[in-house]
């Protein structure tokens, strides 16, 4: 599938959006469904906003993008791949900027919009949707960025010494991250008691002199690839030996749980049985276990009573942890099971087990 047929399948499921929620138009202009509906492209300025420069308007016969004088020519350019485009600008100091040229595209029509702008109806839920079946152009992106994320984070994770800063890892994991074209959404690194204190720990100038873990959640063409990976300076002491392998054990039945068709609750609650056959029974509660992703650093939450199914061509990224330590790559689920996307080629790996399946799941690497 080339890009002209990837764009067609996302056309006929906003259209298919429309007749069924009764819209005449869709906008979009959040960063994930930009790059959604682009395949690919990027319409953020400030990475930390949700928010993108540009804006896709899909009508019922048509498709626009909206934008700034000073985004344009970038925007149509490097983008927007797909042909059938039309292009509709304003200056940067006209009144009401993006939002007045949408309002005047669609005058008089029934419009959607995953922000609410320009007087739409906010559907941001409804649209996610669309996103989660991942089509073949998306899933071989997905293959092509996997090994590239864990690279770099396995590659800055075996060059650390006693006495590296926390900054300095994150550091050089965006750096990292950064000269090989992908974004850090998300880039905690935590430093001997601290990841044991937080479970989001934000980098400081700590210094590590036992442990680190690096947690990344990266991104090119939109799509999100999320992996965790914990470092030890010399022998793991017994406990923490204890509490990595009931991790990874639970990492396991996560992840084996994700089958198409099942309710998130349902995987979730695999994940709590597993806790609690590993003797840390209560240790789910001190942070959400993840979920789904894909444009989304996590699209869904699992949360015990969540009841959307997966999705065959999905993409989760299961997170548990155990005071200490943690366990998370990203996977796809098709229909004859799982594709682990960002597991270790060149890391100690740890044999995991559930239900008569075995996995292997990344170790803690002694430095």
């Amino acid at each position: 599938m080339g890009i002209e047929q990837e764009i067609e399948v996302k056309e006929a499921r906003v259209r298919g959006f429309l007749d069924e929620a009764g819209y005449d138009a869709l906008v979009l202009t959040t960063q994930a469904n930009f790059a959604w509906m682009t395949g690919g492209g990027d319409n953020h300025v400030v990475l930390a906003s949700e928010t993108g420069a540009t804006a896709i308007v899909v009508t019922r016969e048509a498709r626009y993008v909206v934008t700034t004088t000073i985004e344009a020519e970038r925007v149509m350019t490097e983008e927007i791949a797909a042909p059938g485009y039309e292009l509709h600008t304003v200056e940067w100091f006209a009144p009401g900027g993006v939002a007045a040229k949408i309002e005047e595209l669609t005058r008089g029509l029934r419009v959607a919009s995953d922000t609410g702008i320009a007087g739409s109806r906010m559907e941001a839920a409804r649209i996610a949707a669309l996103r989660w079946s991942l089509t073949p152009e998306e899933v071989e992106k997905y293959r092509r960025l996997g090994p590239e994320v864990e690279r770099c984070v396995s590659g800055v994770c075996r060059g650390l010494t006693p006495g590296v800063s926390e900054d300095e890892i994150a550091g050089r994991l965006a750096e990292s991250l950064l000269f090989g074209g992908m974004a850090p959404m998300v880039l905690l690194v935590g430093a001997d008691e601290r990841i044991e204190r937080y479970r989001h720990p934000i980098n400081t100038d700590k210094k590590a002199k036992r442990a680190a873990m690096a947690v990344v959640c990266a991104r090119r063409w939109g799509l999100i690839v999320s992996c965790t990976r914990l470092v030890h300076f010399g022998p793991v002491p017994d406990e923490l030996r204890r509490k990595h392998d009931a991790v990874v054990r639970v990492d396991a039945a996560l992840n084996l749980s994700t089958k198409v068709g099942r309710p998130l609750g349902e995987v979730l609650r695999a994940g709590h049985k597993a806790y609690a056959d590993a003797g840390f029974g209560d240790e789910w509660r001190r942070h959400h276990q993840g979920g789904a992703t894909g444009y989304a650093t996590r699209d869904i939450i699992a949360t015990p009573d969540e009841q959307r199914a997966v999705q065959a061509h999905q993409a989760f990224a299961w997170n548990p942890s155990i005071t200490g330590t943690k366990s998370e790559d990203t996977v796809l689920v098709t229909e004859t099971g799982l594709e682990w996307l960002s597991a270790s080629r060149d890391w100690p790996m740890v044999e995991a087990a559930f239900e008569g399946e075995t996995v292997e799941r990344e170790d803690i690497l002694v430095l």
